[in-house]
């Protein structure tokens, strides 16, 4: 089979690219990273759009397919290699991982805007703008709700990691930059994301990064 090549963004502030590049890790597939730092310059966004017809990252090649979009990337790998266990076995638990992957998705707008994602700096108490804690205690309740009802089996949301896990890796980052209050199944949750080779992989890449987008920062 051809080489996966997976465009992505800075992986200090790029929580787009976190999400498909850490599902590729986890399930072992191999494949060339391409790295364009974003904003960094007048000329990034033509650099990405030789990759992805969406001027943005992250987006997945392989043969002659082009896939943007990291939930569209997640369900093209899912099709590609269906023998791995993406989604969890269970008819119940893999449409309560794909709905909240499509909330994470589209959703937390106000988490996202006052609290993006920084994995080389911390700003404990920060962030906190009108909404945000609405957000926490959704993602929260979603953590909670998960793993007790579908996460006996393991340490993720559904017991083994999955894409819904992926997804939410971001957040594990943004809560643990702001210093988020956390009840004890959601800090054993992040704990447990955080305890991932491939997250410690992608982490110690960002804090060798030297680009700084003001933006992201406080």
């Amino acid at each position: 089979m051809t080489q996966l090549t997976l465009v992505i963004g800075n992986k200090n502030y790029s929580s787009w690219s976190l999400r498909p590049w850490l599902v590729m890790k986890q399930f072992g597939l191999e494949f060339n990273e391409i790295r364009i730092p974003l904003y960094d310059n007048l000329d990034y966004s033509s650099k990405i759009r030789q990759y992805s017809p969406s001027g943005k990252v992250p987006v997945l090649l392989h043969d002659t397919q082009t896939v943007w979009d990291s939930l569209a990337i997640c369900e093209y790998l899912a099709e590609t290699f269906p023998t791995l266990q993406w989604w969890p076995e269970d008819k119940a638990a893999r449409a309560l991982a794909r709905c909240i992957t499509a909330e994470m998705h589209s959703g937390f707008q106000n988490l996202r805007q006052n609290m993006p994602m920084n994995c080389r700096t911390k700003y404990p108490g920060k962030g906190l703008a009108s909404g945000v804690q609405q957000d926490i205690d959704r993602i929260t309740s979603i953590w909670e709700e998960s793993r007790q009802k579908f996460g006996a089996g393991g340490n993720f949301l559904f017991g083994n990691f999955a894409i819904a896990d992926a997804f939410f890796a971001p957040v594990v980052l943004r809560f643990l930059a702001y210093d988020v209050l956390l009840d004890p199944i959601s800090r054993d949750y992040v704990e447990t994301v955080l305890a991932l080779p491939a997250m410690q992989e992608w982490i110690n890449a960002a804090n060798s990064e030297t680009e700084i987008l003001s933006q992201y920062e406080f």
